[in-house]
């Protein structure tokens, strides 16, 4: 009741009660920021890992010999493995893509449909045109980003050159070819929606020359003056892939089943899965959230001093009021309990506040960043930068649990001298001068 009636403000103690407000007000913004920062980091981190593991395997397995010709009995192998969903072999260059205005470099992938069909992710994201007849068609999918750059839409010729052509006694010939845009996809990533560009992956493998010539059974040696069909018939076009992507049931799993798929793989290849390629990345962002994390708690810190500061104004204040009740037979124990009740009923006020606000906001985060944005009219988190196309946000329960514990926590622990210095004082001294 004591404490209930010290934290309602009287005319007396107007100054004293607008200190306790600003400092729920301090505590309310530096737990709604903890929130709403964390939130919004854990988000990019979920959607960037999404989008990356979305098209990119968890294991990616490269041939040590350049003859990788039996890919498709390896993938057959590698889904055999307890733990994995899929495999997907692909073709993949590098290249310089040309459209009606503008060029830029690019990197093809070539896929089959059976093995996009693997990658739900690509699979719903096509805006333009559809998967179709995919492997009859000789088209190309492109990102809506790519699209936008090149002056590009659907059913629009693509150009592309490779420095890797065909081999003449005076070098190597650059390999221009147009193909057709038969699908635009956006998937939301920057990366993939601006620099791949997917085709049937017979039709890349023809493109990057990803092939090798063997004498069919049959024909031990050919005539002197071999016509050119003859020579077809003769060779056969054994096609290779450039890698195979594996994915996993459980993405963390990678250390636990990295022997058993190069055991299961039936002949010699490296495997690298999704943590080593990008540790640098996601080290960086995992060190981020915890510099944020700290950086940001000092708000809540120094609205907890001011928990000390306003409550040492109101012990000063109360002086006599504890000199009567010490008088009346109230222990030291009441007295600090009274003002570590107060000091706490601000904090959890606080707290209580910042949490709903927080909330509101990490909830809301992405219409809140396109409102600000139209009313500003300027770009906030641009994707060329961010590398997504939204503001992603997801609200973890134990960390908004850790936030609020460590507000409360600060609250109280800032209440305990200001409450200490009230349980010393002596009734003789503060009633003399009364």
């Amino acid at each position: 009741m004591v404490a209930g009636r010290y934290l309602r403000a009287r005319r007396r103690d107007t100054f004293i009660s607008v200190i306790a407000a600003l400092t729920m007000i301090g505590i309310a913004i530096g737990v709604a920021t903890l929130i709403v920062v964390m939130s919004v980091m854990n988000g990019f981190r979920d959607e960037l890992l999404s989008k990356i593991l979305g098209l990119n395997g968890h294991f990616t397995a490269f041939p040590i010999d350049q003859s990788f010709t039996d890919y498709e009995d390896v993938k057959l192998r590698l889904e055999e493995v307890d733990g994995v969903i899929s495999a997907v072999a692909f073709v993949e260059g590098q290249a310089l893509a040309t459209g009606a205005y503008n060029s830029a470099g690019v990197a093809v992938r070539g896929m089959s449909m059976e093995d996009i069909e693997k990658l739900p992710l690509l699979v719903s994201s096509a805006t333009l045109g559809g998967w179709e007849d995919w492997n009859a068609l000789d088209g190309v999918a492109i990102g809506s980003r790519m699209a936008h750059q090149l002056g590009l839409s659907l059913g629009d010729p693509i150009t592309i050159v490779t420095p890797r052509g065909i081999q003449t006694p005076f070098g190597s010939t650059p390999q221009i070819r147009s193909y057709p845009v038969n699908v635009i996809f956006d998937v939301g990533m920057v990366e993939f929606d601006s620099f791949f560009v997917f085709m049937p992956i017979q039709a890349a493998q023809d493109y990057f020359r990803m092939y090798s010539e063997v004498l069919r059974e049959g024909f031990d040696e050919l005539p002197l003056m071999a016509t050119d069909e003859e020579i077809d018939d003769a060779y056969e076009r054994r096609y290779q892939a450039t890698a195979v992507e594996v994915f996993l049931r459980d993405p963390d799993a990678t250390w636990a089943i990295q022997t058993q798929l190069e055991m299961a793989a039936g002949r010699p290849m490296i495997f690298t899965d999704w943590q080593r390629r990008n540790e640098t990345f996601f080290s960086a962002l995992q060190v981020e959230r915890v510099v944020m994390f700290v950086i940001l708690s000092m708000i809540v810190l120094v609205a907890a001093f001011n928990i000390i500061s306003s409550l040492v104004m109101l012990v000063k204040d109360k002086g006599g009021d504890i000199a009567v009740l010490r008088t009346m037979g109230a222990t030291r124990a009441s007295i600090m309990r009274i003002f570590c009740m107060t000091g706490t009923a601000i904090g959890f006020v606080g707290t209580l506040a910042g949490f709903v606000l927080g909330l509101i906001l990490a909830i809301n985060a992405e219409s809140i960043r396109a409102w600000v944005s139209e009313v500003l009219g300027i770009a906030l988190f641009p994707p060329e930068v961010f590398l997504l196309s939204s503001l992603p946000s997801r609200v973890d329960a134990f960390e908004v649990s850790v936030v609020l514990v460590l507000a409360l926590t600060l609250s109280f622990l800032a209440t305990l001298y200001p409450a200490w210095r009230a349980a010393q004082y002596d009734p003789v001294e503060a009633l003399r001068y009364e």
